[in-house]
């Protein structure tokens, strides 16, 4: 018999109603959009009038959660990085220069004097007095190797120690090279990403591309150079020991030292050493203050070891100048008056308020470990989105309307059974890419309209077996039941065949195939609880109230 449990009926139903009220926002879409980014504005403490009524727009107990546009759909920037992952191997050689200096210090008696000798930038060169004490140096700095910390450099250090004659050569193993790469492009993944989050943009796409490339897709972004402006600019921070100062940029710094100009004075250039006492890195925060004469500055705080190293190096170096070098230009270079234990402090420099907010920024999302190149930029506009946009409507509505049409003539009453399955299956479609936070490109609206398509074909299947059964002079009620129960296992074969290629292309795939790939399985989803739920309760209601004797499909 036709028969659908009571609270199987208010399950079903209240699905279709909760998957109408997610989607319902979509409908109404700039001004749900501007009541949400009200909100957003309000909570972080912009609250005015004009967010007020902005944020009146919608009804606060009402789902707010919109499909987000992709690049294609919204217009946006594109760009191709890529990570120039040699540039570590010379900051970690120059970084390794001070360790290996203080470890070999208490053996000069037995290898003598140690000096820096010009080197390659992978390479760190050292000279000992006593040749004869090499065997012992070698030692010693091989002491300092670390474990590669990956599963590929099990049972490698992380560098390689030889001599040539009385020069010591230290270099990256093959292992730590290949892990460091691996670092670094993550790393730099991970720094993009938040310093495009501090800004607030909508869906960004920021994924990994073959060993060393970043693709980085910002949808509403006015142009590719804006996108660049964000992410482009290092902001390595870091605080180095002054040896002098110089009008003369082109003197040579001596080894182990570099000469950088200044910020705030033209002409002027500072000797400083290479290693850096701290760096960006021990930053915890970094946020826009104003300096005691009210002039725009960053303040910033380090972390345990950083305010540590820090306070020490104050305390020994009272009376010394010390370098804020920010870019490889000095931001400032104060002379230590007093031990500083605190671990915090304040950059000062010719900044507006804007330049002093852009830099917290930077700093607080952190430096980029190594220069991204951009090998691809493109810029897209609204109107080449909103063209997209029109088309996939029409594309849409005239599949929407071809199936609707063809489902009416061919199956009469339950075509019309069907056709109201279909449309309550695009709205739970727009609910759950709602619900998820989806982004939905353009060949994502390609995946909707084949599921305009692919909806009714589980309808088929049924009305098609009914019509058998019926042929065998069954009764309605019973071609009806029979028609949904042997249809089934051909309705969950087909559907769950294309639902594993869905999965396979947004495992395999990137970017609008990913798109193209949710909209089809969730569609596949949707189709599926229509088909068998939905328009068989309207069937079974339908039946119960009419009662007839004989039926046509």
């Amino acid at each position: 018999m036709l028969q659908i449990d009571a609270w199987k009926r208010v399950l079903i139903w209240a699905t279709c109603a909760l998957g109408l009220m997610l989607a319902l926002p979509n409908g109404f879409y700039t001004r749900v959009e501007q009541h949400n980014d009200a909100a957003q504005a309000i909570e972080l403490g912009a609250d005015t009038p004009e967010n007020q009524a902005f944020l009146a727009q919608w009804p606060t107990w009402m789902p707010s959660s919109l499909v987000n546009l992709g690049l294609d759909l919204r217009g946006g920037a594109h760009l191709l990085a890529e990570v120039q992952v040699e540039d570590v191997y010379a900051s970690r050689m120059e970084a390794s220069w001070p360790e290996i200096r203080d470890a070999l210090r208490p053996e000069r008696q037995m290898i003598g004097t140690i000096r820096l000798q010009p080197s390659p930038p992978d390479e760190l060169r050292i000279r000992i007095g006593e040749e004869s004490g090499m065997p012992r140096a070698l030692q010693v700095v091989r002491a300092l190797a670390r474990p590669v910390q990956t599963l590929t450099g099990v049972g490698a250090n992380d560098i390689d120690v030889r001599a040539e004659g009385d020069v010591i050569i230290v270099t990256l193993s093959d292992a730590e090279r290949l892990a460091s790469d691996e670092r670094t492009v993550q790393q730099s993944l991970e720094i993009v990403r938040r310093r495009i989050d501090e800004v607030g943009t909508r869906e960004p796409t920021i994924q990994r591309q073959g060993a060393q490339r970043i693709l980085i897709q910002v949808p509403g972004i006015g142009s590719a150079a804006e996108l660049k402006e964000i992410i482009g600019t290092t902001a390595q921070l870091t605080f180095n020991p002054v040896v002098s100062r110089t009008s003369d940029g082109t003197q040579p710094p001596g080894v182990g030292n570099k000469i950088v100009p200044s910020l705030d004075e033209p002409g002027l250039f500072y000797v400083i050493e290479s290693a850096p006492v701290v760096t960006g890195e021990d930053l915890v925060d970094a946020q826009p203050s104003f300096d005691q004469n009210g002039s725009p500055a960053v303040s910033f705080r380090f972390n345990t070891s950083g305010a540590r190293t820090f306070g020490d190096y104050t305390a020994d170096n009272i009376g010394s100048p010390f370098a804020i070098v920010l870019d490889d230009e000095v931001v400032s270079a104060p002379v230590i008056q007093s031990h500083i234990p605190g671990g915090s402090g304040i950059i000062t420099g010719r900044f507006d308020v804007e330049e002093s907010t852009n830099l917290a920024v930077l700093l607080r999302a952190g430096a980029l470990p190594a220069e991204l190149t951009f090998l691809e930029e493109r810029t897209i506009g609204p109107e080449l989105g909103q063209d997209s946009i029109d088309a996939g409507k029409v594309a849409t509505m005239v599949a929407f309307a071809a199936v609707l049409v063809f489902m009416a003539l061919s199956y009469g009453l339950f075509g019309l059974f069907a056709n109201i399955a279909l449309i309550i299956n695009i709205a739970l479609i727009f609910g759950l890419l709602s619900l998820i936070g989806a982004t939905l490109t353009l060949p994502g609206i390609a995946g909707i309209v084949l599921t305009v398509g692919m909806a009714v074909d589980a309808n088929v299947l049924v009305f098609e077996r009914i019509r058998e059964e019926l042929k065998s002079a069954r009764g309605p009620a019973r071609a009806i039941e029979l028609g949904y129960e042997k249809a089934l296992s051909a309705i969950i074969d087909a559907n769950i065949t294309t639902f594993i290629t869905a999965v396979i292309l947004f495992a395999m795939g990137s970017g609008p195939v990913r798109g193209f790939a949710i909209t089809l399985g969730l569609g596949i989803l949707t189709s599926v609880f229509t088909a068998i739920f939905v328009t068989r309760l309207l069937v079974v209601m339908w039946f119960e109230r009419r009662r007839p004797k004989t039926i046509e499909v």
